[in-house]
């Protein structure tokens, strides 16, 4: 494909909440397989996360050019169609949810699922870590550069979401210390990430990345992101369900480094507001409200 039609390049500002095993386990404390009932609980809690959305949208405190959603078919089918109708920006997730190695959500029909609803983005969760199993990170190669080359083939701009679990060896180098880890290892191992989907034909238009602590260290990401001709590539930072403190520190870093176009965030945005709401603490117009008002705090502080 051409380099030079791949990328994007505008501030992106997602609400996140495609979580689908974090709502079933997290939110109802449910392992089994859901009820009809319990389906319906998720999908009602989600109509709450995209009022949040609209919220900060409508009130002019979040230009409808730059807010977007992402938002899962299983339990958001409504809110898609409902996004599409109203102009807003989403991407749509094609991973099957929880799995430790990347799953089309459908299979090989994942296509028919994409043509649905026509994202502005198509979204895969991978996670991948270079140190760790080479079988398992040749599998999700393979089946990522399917997903890249059918995206940029039908003109859907293609958004990847790289975690990176440590191994136990790399948690040993760190002490056990999981932020030090964050801090001192990932950032080099997320480097390697980027090497080894684009050496193997995988192309995506805007990387979704964990936070980092400082500004060089998203600089050296960019600089091999956009590397051979991919200068309008773009990176999003997500949340990764930490809490403020630590998200704001993230955001901070990098909000000033070229080619940092905004954020993904989800869980730090809207869980305690819905667990709250479970829990019957605050009504559902209060629950509305405190997700809106976060959202547009963390576009505030990134922009400020």
């Amino acid at each position: 494909m051409d380099k030079k039609e791949l990328g994007y390049t505008q501030p992106l500002f997602i609400l996140a909440f495609d979580h689908r095993s974090s709502f079933k386990r997290g939110l109802l404390g449910i392992e089994k397989e859901l009820s009809k009932d319990q389906e319906q609980e998720i999908a009602d809690m989600k109509e709450v996360v995209y009022e949040g959305f609209k919220a900060a949208v409508n009130s002019g405190g979040i230009p409808k050019r730059v807010a977007a959603l992402l938002v899962d078919e299983q339990f958001g089918e409504k809110i898609l169609e409902d996004a599409k109708k109203e102009g807003y920006c989403f991407a749509l997730p094609v991973e099957k949810s929880g799995q430790k190695e990347f799953e089309f959500e459908y299979g090989q029909d994942f296509g028919d699922h994409i043509e649905k609803f026509k994202p502005d983005f198509v979204k895969a969760l991978i996670r991948y870590n270079p140190e760790d199993n080479d079988e398992t990170n040749l599998r999700q190669r393979e089946k990522l550069k399917i997903l890249s080359d059918y995206c940029h083939d039908a003109g859907y701009k293609f958004l990847i979401e790289a975690l990176i679990p440590p191994t136990e060896a790399q948690l040993a180098k760190t002490g056990g210390d999981k932020r030090r880890y964050d801090s001192r290892l990932r950032p080099a191992l997320a480097v390697r990430v980027v090497q080894e989907l684009l050496e193997a034909g995988i192309e995506p238009d805007v990387w979704k990345i964990e936070g980092m602590e400082s500004a060089e260290d998203y600089r050296k990401f960019i600089k091999i992101a956009r590397s051979g001709g991919r200068s309008q590539v773009g990176v999003v930072i997500l949340g990764r369900g930490a809490d403020n403190k630590q998200v704001e520190k993230w955001l901070a870093a990098g909000k000033k480094v070229k080619g940092v176009l905004g954020f993904a965030i989800g869980r730090t945005i809207f869980w305690e507001a819905l667990s709250d709401l479970k829990a019957e603490k605050i009504s559902r117009t209060q629950a509305v409200s405190q997700i809106g008002e976060q959202y547009y705090r963390f576009y505030n502080l990134f922009n400020s």
